[in-house]
C-alpha cells in the first residue's frame, strides 16, 4: 500500500529528519573525550548532519530543490554510510553510545545495515529525481533510520 504524504506530514517528517541530522552531530561523543574512535563516529556523522541539512533545507522549500545538489549529498551519504560502524568495535570508546551497542550487537548491525540500504536507495532515486516529491519518502527513510537508531543505541542527553 503507497504512503500518502501530506504536506503536514512531511513537515513532521522533515523536522523529525533535521532533528535526527543534529542530534547525530554531537552522537556517539563526549567534549571531554577524545578517543579516536569516538572522534571518527562524530566526524562521520557530523558530516552526514551537514548532507542531511541540505536535502532538509530543500524539503522545507521544495521550490529550491537542485537535482544536482541532491544527488551529490545522497550519493556521499550512500558512499559514506559504512564508515563508522568498525569505530563501535571497542566498549571502552563509549561517547555518546550506550551499552546496548555492545550487549545487542547484532540489533546495532541490522540499524548500521538498514542506514546503508536506506542511504542507497535515496542515492538512486536521486539520480533520476526532477522534484522533491520524487525523493520524500526515500529521504523520509534515511531520517527514520537514523532516529530507530538513536532511539536505542544513543545515551539520552538532558
Amino acid at each position: 500500500m503507497a504512503q500518502v504524504y501530506t504536506n503536514k506530514s512531511f513537515k513532521s517528517l522533515v523536522s523529525i529528519t533535521l532533528m535526527a541530522a543534529v542530534l547525530g552531530l554531537t552522537a556517539c561523543s563526549t567534549s571531554t573525550e577524545s578517543n579516536p574512535d569516538v572522534q571518527a563516529r562524530q566526524d562521520t556523522m557530523k558530516n552526514w548532519g551537514d548532507a542531511m541539512g541540505v536535502m532538509g533545507d530543500m524539503a522545507k522549500a521544495p521550490d529550491t530543490f537542485d537535482s544536482e545538489v541532491f544527488k551529490e549529498q545522497a550519493a556521499f551519504l550512500a558512499e559514506d554510510a559504512a564508515k563508522p560502524w568498525s569505530h563501535f568495535e571497542d566498549p571502552e570508546a563509549v561517547g555518546n553510545a550506550t551499552e546496548a551497542v555492545w550487549s545487542n550487537a547484532d540489533e546495532f548491525r541490522a540499524e548500521a545495515d538498514n542506514f546503508q540500504k536506506v542511504t542507497a536507495e535515496l542515492s538512486a532515486t536521486a539520480q533520476t529525481a526532477t522534484s522533491m516529491d520524487d525523493v520524500k519518502p526515500a529521504f523520509g527513510q534515511v531520517g527514520a533510520s537514523c532516529k530507530s537508531c538513536h532511539t536505542d543505541f544513543r545515551a539520552k542527553t538532558e
